[in-house]
């Protein structure tokens, strides 16, 4: 098969994922490392625990608008992909390669990297390997599950369901257990030292602690980039994100509170395992709370990676088929009904990169990178709403408003990022993440000029069959007993819904 032949074919696999897998995807994919680290550095920011409390609940409710914004865009277009389609259906083509190419360079093989080595890490726990072992095991971890989701999709997402219940529940259950355990002077200690509400800078503080929580809370979304492949998209897609952000906002306002009331604020915000300290204050379990932690976040960490290496090579793959990027990662695998060529590209960088650079700077990098693209990808909603085939079957409560919310969090929190270069305080011509970012923002403009010229005619061929598409949904809705179950998706889905 030629590589046109199989960017024309491929656009979609059979729709094979259940509600079950796609809440497992959110929720898999958002609690990750994040949570192991980060209530440390909110209780820090924070500097009280009613304010580090309130951070998590805040950080979780401002989710709400971003999750229900892309409810309403994946039952307008229901392909793999997500918000790759999404901003091409907007009008912006540009936007749309530039969302793949920051997640290529930025967040995809950045997340896989980040997550094996975090596992690996907690793994060293127990054998004190090296930093050289700890790589390997890394490297052997994102070969395992690229092959396990590659060459085995089915077992995959029952693997995903699998491990995502399997580490949240014994992550509740700790939480609930120290709840009963909380040490109720805890909450009136005062303020942490360095915080901002130390000197009565309340609303500053709770606004740093939110800030804080964002890395945590990364993810929600997993399910749209996968959304060609989710069976009933118009019912199960709406449920699955806004079942996600209330699933994983529960459990992270229990666990401030639990850590928070067991440990006093200034020791869980200088500790760099708060939720191992955390841990060894409950009675019993407690001279085992730092071997807890560890088993807990390989569980909890090596569920994201799975997760993460499932889901993100379909981003490259649907790029690669409408003509913006390179034409043979648009290949679906006849035998495994995967994207063979562009899973293991991505996993292969993020080989390299467990290689080449810290967890620090990887984490940099991925979040100026993810709130650039959040706040371009909701501006879009403006620009959808007028587009003659957009159909969404869920709409967002409020609508302009809606987005609008979802929009001013990532713009505050990216100023908060680019504040250091706006100031003058770090250069913006020096190595950094913040310049590496912007890097990725500018290289994209020749490949994209590129990819228009050398693959005109994939583009062409793309933009003819999702206009045949609208004509036959305008054909079928104009005759009164069409069918209520007609695809909903722009593109023809070449192997059906699978339901």
């Amino acid at each position: 098969m030629s590589d046109t032949q199989a960017a024309k074919g491929g656009e979609g696999m059979t729709r094979h994922l259940g509600l079950s897998t796609a809440v497992a995807l959110g929720v898999g994919t958002t609690i990750g490392s994040g949570i192991f680290t980060s209530v440390g550095a909110v209780a820090g920011a924070a500097g009280t625990p009613f304010l580090t409390i309130l951070a998590f609940l805040i950080g979780g409710l401002i989710m709400i608008p971003q999750n229900l914004i892309y409810a309403e865009y994946s039952t307008a277009y229901s392909e793999d992909g997500g918000q790759f389609v999404y901003f091409r259906e907007a009008g912006w083509p540009f936007l749309a390669m530039f969302f793949i190419w920051s997640c290529w360079w930025g967040s995809d093989p950045v997340g896989i990297a980040i997550m094996a080595l975090t596992v690996a890490n907690y793994l060293a726990f127990f054998t004190g390997w090296s930093a050289t072992v700890v790589s390997v095991i890394a490297c052997l971890l994102i070969i395992f599950f690229t092959w396990l989701h590659m060459c085995h999709k089915h077992a995959g997402a029952k693997w995903q369901n699998f491990i995502t219940a399997f580490k949240v529940v014994p992550f509740l259950l700790l939480v609930l257990t120290g709840l009963f355990f909380i040490n109720g002077g805890n909450f009136d200690a005062a303020p942490v030292a360095s915080s901002a509400a130390a000197s009565g800078g309340v609303l500053t503080a709770l606004i740093a602690g939110v800030a804080a929580t964002t890395w945590s809370y990364d993810g929600m979304q997993t399910c749209v980039t996968m959304g060609g492949e989710v069976k009933n998209p118009k019912k199960n897609m709406p449920i699955a994100l806004i079942g996600t952000v209330f699933v994983v906002t529960l459990l992270y306002v229990l666990l401030s509170v639990s850590a928070t009331g067991l440990v006093d604020i200034e020791s869980l915000a200088a500790s760099e395992a708060p939720i191992a300290m955390a841990f060894s204050q409950i009675p019993m379990i407690g001279e085992h709370a730092g071997t807890i932690a560890a088993i807990l976040a390989v569980i909890v960490v090596t569920g994201s990676l799975s997760s993460l290496i499932m889901f993100q090579a379909r981003g490259e793959m649907k790029a690669a088929q409408e003509g913006y990027w390179w034409r043979s990662w648009g290949k679906i695998d006849p035998k495994y009904d995967s994207p063979v060529i562009s899973m293991l590209w991505q996993s292969g960088f993020a080989l390299v990169l467990v290689w080449a650079t810290t967890i620090q700077d990887l984490v940099a990098i991925f979040t100026f990178i993810c709130l650039l693209r959040n706040a371009l990808l909701f501006c879009a909603w403006f620009s959808l709403r007028k587009k003659d085939n957009y159909h969404p079957t869920f709409k967002a409560p409020g609508g302009p408003v809606m987005a609008i919310l979802a929009i001013v969090p990532s713009l505050i929190l990216m100023y908060g990022e680019l504040g250091g270069i706006i100031s003058g305080e770090v250069p913006l011509f020096s190595f950094n993440p913040i310049s590496a970012g912007i890097l990725i923002v500018i290289s994209a403009v020749p490949f994209f000029l590129h990819w228009r010229r050398v693959n005109a005619d994939i583009i062409e061929a793309a933009e003819e069959r999702r206009s045949a598409a609208i004509e036959r949904r305008v054909a079928t809705e104009a005759t009164p007993d069409a069918s209520d179950t007609a695809d909903a998706s722009d593109t023809p889905d070449p192997k059906g819904d699978g339901e």
